[in-house]
């Protein structure tokens, strides 16, 4: 890995050290009066470990700037020259600025680096310049602009548009972008993303050559098109519901909704805000003044380091911890286990977790209001049954008044090197909310193969009353999404079938051709999904034929709104849209075949 430009990036009068050292030392009479964290025992007792501390320092990898902080623009330019086309490498970065006035940056996102705001509103942070995503380092293609992100600042774009031309897993969250917003890259070539919540753009946002696009409980000036499927659920502004022509696909509200933690400075101390529940929501969670939630102070988190052990962890979770990843990679031999209601694992930079031997990398129990946010997980070269279990097998209490929630929470298996798995996600617990995740088994990179890094199942959704907004899952050996829980809804699904297929052979599905993105137990008696779209490229194999993309019971209860299947330059084909429903694929055209409702 190249030399890390960041241990000159705070500056020594900045105080931020020394405002995360009083965190630390202010956790001693907290910790104290929390079962089982004595750090010494009774004379012939046992001895338990000595409790770990919370708050503390955040690292050498996030990165603070204060308005009076020298050379930032040089500091910001050192770290995108090494994350630029770093796409599976090992560098993480947490940018942060505290609340003021920053004037004439540029501020480029390149891979596993998040740049965010310290206040407790997007406008107490303003940057006057832009945050850019593009695309120069892949020749002006966006669609694998993976893996970043923006958060809680304000933006007055220099030329009065901002770009942000990202694909997957690059979330735009609790942004005031006081202008326009670009989605696509310099000379307007591909581009496959992406997400925005929470987020008010004054101006137009123009997609251009965004082949798909959810948008979130924010407010818009303008849009200004679409290419095949473009979600909105509680936005102002957005264009009337024209499925699919135009490919827009409107609800007037969120059902459900809690947006993401995040870390933010109150008297100079870090606290980590914890936003509260919306039902029937529409438009940011911060228009009116302090957004509603509850915070917590930093010394209430075991603030982890890149090398802490599973063990660790744990310790610090039954100590009564919250965890803060900080950026950078960690192995795990065994579970991490969230066993404790309203434990929060918030992760900074695109910490990662890599399970090590074939265990699964998290669990959480069957408990009320965890909240799980900003982390990757990579899957190791041992197979995994699963990777991130939501809920135990069997897990059936009502979580409704305070769900489980997992948001930017991302998945990769193989890219970065061998990984293997047999199911990716699995939602056993009632009424969690899935809030934008990425659950990518990887086309390209290292350690990739129809078996090198197989992975049948993406996400299996097992518990009742899921909710999921901004579902991207693709490349799966059999189902993408397999959903047997009751009452579950989709806002927003994208997918692309397994390029790597060697023939029809391998990816038949007893009588069927294919196994579909997006499958609904024949069991299921309710369930429903809007704007959904998957896409095939069988490049290996270009005469396979999917016979649908989507399967799912046939009765009253099962319902689907705006769906499309499209073949990408003729590479495979689709036979239907849903189950036997809707027109073939056909060509070279990349053109999408529709079902506006079903049934």
């Amino acid at each position: 890995m190249p030399t890390s430009p960041t241990n000159s990036a705070v500056p020594e009068n900045s105080g931020v050290r020394r405002r995360a050292l009083l965190g630390a030392a202010a956790a001693a009479p907290v910790l104290a009066g929390l079962s089982g964290t004595a750090a010494s025992a009774a004379p012939g007792s046992r001895r338990r470990p000595r409790a770990l501390p919370g708050g503390g320092d955040l690292g050498p990898n996030v990165i603070v700037f204060d308005p009076s902080t020298p050379d930032i623009q040089a500091r910001l330019d050192a770290i995108f020259r090494q994350q630029e086309s770093a796409q599976f490498g090992t560098g993480r970065y947490q940018l942060l600025f505290e609340p003021g006035t920053y004037n004439g940056l540029n501020a480029q996102i390149g891979f596993y680096t998040s740049i965010s705001g310290l206040g407790l509103s997007p406008d107490d942070t303003t940057i006057n310049g832009d945050v850019t995503v593009d695309a120069g380092w892949f020749d002006g293609n966006a669609t694998q602009n993976f893996w970043r992100s923006a958060e809680n600042l304000a933006l007055v774009p220099v030329n009065g548009t901002n770009r942000w031309a990202v694909a997957q897993a690059a979330p735009f969250r609790r942004m005031h972008v006081r202008g326009g917003l670009n989605l696509a890259p310099d000379g307007y070539g591909w581009a496959s993303g992406g997400y925005i919540a929470d987020s008010r753009v004054d101006g137009t946002v123009g997609p251009y050559s965004q082949q798909q696009w959810y948008t979130r409980d924010s407010s818009v000036g303008g849009w200004t098109n679409g290419v095949w499927n473009m979600v909105f659920s509680g936005v102002d502004g957005a264009p009337a519901q024209g499925f699919p022509n135009p490919p827009y696909t409107t609800l007037q509200t969120t059902p459900v909704s809690r947006e993401k933690p995040f870390l933010y400075l109150e008297g100079g101390q870090y606290r980590v805000f914890l936003p509260a529940l919306r039902t029937d929501a529409r438009g940011v969670s911060w228009g009116n003044g302090t957004p509603r939630g509850t915070s917590l102070p930093l010394e209430r988190f075991y603030v982890a380091k890149p090398g802490d052990s599973a063990a660790t962890l744990n310790q610090a979770l039954e100590q009564g911890l919250d965890l803060l990843l900080t950026p950078g990679i960690y192995h795990v031999d065994q579970p991490v286990r969230v066993d404790r209601a309203d434990t929060v694992v918030l992760g900074l930079g695109y910490a990662t977790l890599i399970p090590d031997n074939g265990v699964t990398a998290l669990r959480v129990a069957d408990v009320d209001g965890v909240r799980l946010a900003g982390f990757l997980v990579d899957a190791g070269p041992v197979n995994s049954p699963v990777l991130l279990e939501v809920g135990p097998e069997g897990a059936s209490a009502d979580h409704s008044a305070n769900p489980i929630t997992v948001q930017d929470v991302f998945i990769r298996i193989g890219g970065a090197g061998p990984g293997k798995a047999t199911t990716s996600l699995v939602i056993n617990a009632r009424h969690t909310v899935v809030d934008h995740t990425w659950v990518w088994r990887a086309d390209h990179g290292d350690g990739v193969g129809w078996e090198t890094n197989r992975c049948d199942y993406g996400v299996v959704v097992n518990g009742d009353d899921v909710l999921a907004t901004g579902l991207f899952v693709e490349h799966f050996n059999k189902y993408d999404v397999q959903w047997n829980g009751e009452r579950g809804r989709t806002i927003f699904f994208q997918n692309e079938k397994a390029y790597d297929a060697p023939d029809q052979a391998a990816i038949q599905n007893g009588s069927l051709k294919g196994y579909a993105a997006y499958k609904v137990g024949d069991h299921v008696t309710a369930h429903e999904g809007w704007g959904m779209g998957s896409y095939c490229y069988y490049n290996v194999n270009p005469d396979i034929v999917q016979h649908h993309g989507f399967a799912a019971p046939e009765r009253e209860g099962v319902r689907f709104h705006s769906l499309s299947v499209v073949s990408l330059s003729g590479n495979g084909q689709y036979e239907c849209v849903i189950n036997d429903t809707g027109s073939p694929t056909s060509g070279t055209d990349t053109v999408p075949s529709t079902v506006v409702s079903y049934p």
